[in-house]
């Protein structure tokens, strides 16, 4: 069956989602390997990616092994929908603030006045 990973991919996404008729799954082959695209309801990208991109990365993971399987290198490629805009994220503990960051000239000046 030559498109074990788009079956797949569907009855996974469709056992994910709330809106499984607003799903959509394009295949492509070229010399690279397999692209799959995948176009879901806004409302269900949550549940596609998961907490800190699990869901997604699992799928992806699966994919490939279906792929090896069928001597193919498989990609899934999950489209952002239109009008949809990113969260900022909030910076933790260990990042540093872009306006504190300084050029390596100014960290120079500091480091002279000791």
């Amino acid at each position: 069956m030559e498109e074990a990973d788009k079956v797949f991919l569907e009855y996974v996404v469709k056992a994910l989602v709330d809106n499984p008729n607003d799903i959509k799954i394009d295949r492509t082959v070229d010399e690279m390997g397999v692209l799959i695209s995948l176009t879901v309801n806004p409302a269900d990208m949550g549940k596609i990616i998961g907490r800190m991109g699990n869901t997604a990365k699992a799928i992806r993971t699966l994919l490939r092994i279906i792929g090896m399987k069928n001597n193919a290198r498989v990609n899934l490629k999950i489209n952002e929908p239109e009008g949809s805009t990113r969260p900022e994220r909030s910076m933790g503990a260990s990042s540093v603030a872009p306006s504190s960051l300084k050029t390596v000239d100014q960290a120079m000046e500091d480091l002279k006045g000791i």
